[in-house]
C-alpha cells in the first residue's frame, strides 16, 4: 500500500501573489440547498476545487438530481429530485451532510440520513438542528445511527438558539423557506457565509431578513426555483494564507477576499509587528525584522475565528516573549500541539488554553489530524529548518485548493510524494 504526503524544506522567503478561491463553509451549504429548486437550474459559480463539493455532489446524485462541475462552476439540476435514505459512509466524511436534513425535509418533508462526520475536534452536537426541526413540526429519531426526520407539513415558529450555531441556523434558514408562515431565528450565527447561503435562496424566491444580525425572519415559500449565484471568498483560506505571509512574506499578496471579513486577524497579525497594506479585494504583507508576542481568543464572528486558531500558532513561536491562545469555540481543538512538540515547539496546555513559548522549529515526521491542524503543520514546515513530512494529507485536501501548487508559486520548497506502507 502506498499513500501521499507533503514534504516541505523550510527556510525559504515566499513573495509574490496567490489567489483565494470560494469557501468552503458557503460550497458545503450552498450545494445542498440548491436541492430545493423544483424548477430550473441552479449554476454555483466560483467553488472551491475540494473533496468536500464532490462528496456532496454524489449525495444529491443519489437523490437523482443531476449535476455538471466544470472548474469551478457547478450546474444542478434537481426538476426530477427523488427522496432516497442517503448512505452513511458518504454522510460521515464531512460534517456539512447534515444540511441536507434541513433541504430535503423542506422539499420532501421526510428524509433518512446518516448521523455527520467530518473532522475529529471533540463534540459538536447538533441538537440545536434538532431543536429546530422540532420546533418546524417535524418528528425527530434516531435509528441504528441514522436520523429519521418527517413533518406532515412544516410551520413557522420562533426559534431561540441556547448557542450560537453557523450549522444551525444555516439549516433552520433552509427548513424554514419551505415552511408554511412565518419563523424568526433568535440568538443567531452572523457568520458572512450565513449571509451568502441567505443571498442564494432569496435568489431563489426565498424571502428571508436580517441574516448577518442577531434576528432572522423568514417568510416560507410554495417552491423555490433554479438561478446563478456566486460565492463569497473563503476567508480561512484567506486567513492561512496571510499567516502564511505574515511567517515567510516579503512583497506578498493575498487576492480575491473581502477585507472586513479579515479584520479580527488583520489587527492580531498587526500587533505581531507584520506590516500590512489592504485595498478593496487583496492585502499586500511583508514580515517583520521581530515578532512581539500576542494573546489569540477565538470568538464567534465577527471576533477570531476558531479555523484560524491552529494556523496562528506557529507564527507565535517566532515571538520575542510567551503568547496565549485561548480556543472558547471547540475547547478539543489542540490536537496540533503534540505534533508541533515533535518540531521542537515549546508548547503548555492548559484547560482550553495553550501558552507559546519561543522556539526554533526543526523538521520531522508529523500527523495531520484534522483539516485546521493539516494547515497549522504546513505553516510550520515553512519556517522549519530541514525537512518536514506531513501524513494524513486527505484532511488538508478536504479544504483548500491545489495547496501545494499555490505555495509553490509562491516560492515555497514543497511538494508531495508516494511512500510505501510497508
Amino acid at each position: 500500500m502506498s499513500r501521499e504526503v507533503i514534504k516541505i524544506r523550510g527556510g525559504s522567503t515566499l513573495s509574490g501573489e496567490v489567489e483565494i478561491s470560494g469557501a468552503k463553509n458557503s460550497a458545503v451549504a450552498l450545494i445542498p440547498a440548491s436541492l430545493m429548486a423544483a424548477e430550473g437550474e441552479v449554476v454555483l459559480e466560483g467553488l472551491p476545487e475540494i473533496s468536500d463539493v464532490n462528496t456532496l455532489m454524489s449525495l444529491l446524485n443519489d437523490l437523482n438530481i443531476r449535476t455538471e462541475l466544470d472548474g469551478t462552476v457547478l450546474k444542478i439540476n434537481a426538476d426530477k429530485a427523488e427522496n432516497m435514505p442517503l448512505p452513511n459512509t458518504k454522510v460521515q466524511s464531512l460534517r456539512a451532510s447534515y444540511y441536507m436534513m434541513g433541504a430535503m425535509l423542506a422539499r420532501f418533508k421526510k428524509c433518512v440520513i446518516g448521523l455527520p462526520g467530518g473532522c475529529p475536534i471533540g463534540p459538536r452536537p447538533i441538537d440545536q438542528h434538532i431543536k429546530g426541526f422540532e420546533a418546524l413540526g417535524a418528528k425527530v429519531t434516531n435509528e441504528h445511527g441514522a436520523m429519521y426526520l418527517e413533518a406532515e407539513e412544516l410551520k413557522g415558529a420562533k426559534i431561540f438558539f441556547d448557542v450560537v450555531s453557523v450549522g444551525a441556523t444555516i439549516n433552520m434558514m433552509i427548513a424554514a423557506s419551505g415552511a408554511k408562515g412565518q419563523t424568526i431565528l433568535e440568538n443567531v450565527a452572523k457568520e458572512p457565509e450565513i449571509v451568502d447561503v441567505a443571498s442564494l435562496l432569496n435568489s431563489m424566491g426565498a424571502d428571508i431578513r436580517g441574516a448577518g444580525t442577531d434576528s432572522i425572519k423568514i417568510n416560507g415559500v410554495e417552491k423555490l426555483h433554479g438561478t446563478t449565484h456566486s460565492i463569497i471568498p473563503d476567508r480561512i483560506e484567506a486567513g492561512t494564507y496571510m499567516i502564511v505571509g505574515a511567517a515567510a512574506g516579503e512583497d506578498y499578496t493575498v487576492r480575491n477576499i473581502i477585507p472586513t471579513h479579515m479584520e479580527s486577524l488583520i489587527s492580531k497579525l498587526q500587533e505581531l509587528g507584520v506590516r500590512i497594506e489592504t485595498g478593496d479585494d487583496f492585502v499586500k504583507m511583508t514580515k517583520p525584522a521581530k515578532y512581539s508576542p500576542v494573546s489569540v481568543k477565538t470568538q464567534v464572528y465577527p471576533g477570531f475565528a476558531t479555523d484560524l486558531q491552529q494556523p496562528m500558532t506557529p507564527l507565535l513561536f517566532m515571538a520575542n516573549g510567551v503568547s496565549k491562545v485561548t480556543e472558547t469555540i471547540y475547547p478539543a481543538r489542540f490536537r496540533h500541539i503534540d505534533e508541533l512538540s515533535r518540531m521542537d515547539g515549546k508548547i503548555e496546555q492548559k484547560s482550553g488554553s495553550a501558552l507559546i513559548f519561543p522556539s526554533n522549529l526543526k523538521g520531522a515526521d508529523v500527523y495531520a489530524s484534522d483539516l485546521r491542524a493539516g494547515a497549522c503543520l504546513l505553516i510550520s514546515g515553512l519556517i522549519a529548518e530541514g525537512v518536514t513530512t506531513i501524513h494524513n494529507v486527505n484532511h488538508i485536501d478536504r479544504g483548500y485548493t491545489d495547496i501545494v501548487k499555490k505555495l509553490q508559486t509562491l516560492g515555497a520548497d514543497i511538494w508531495r510524494e508516494e511512500i510505501s506502507d510497508h
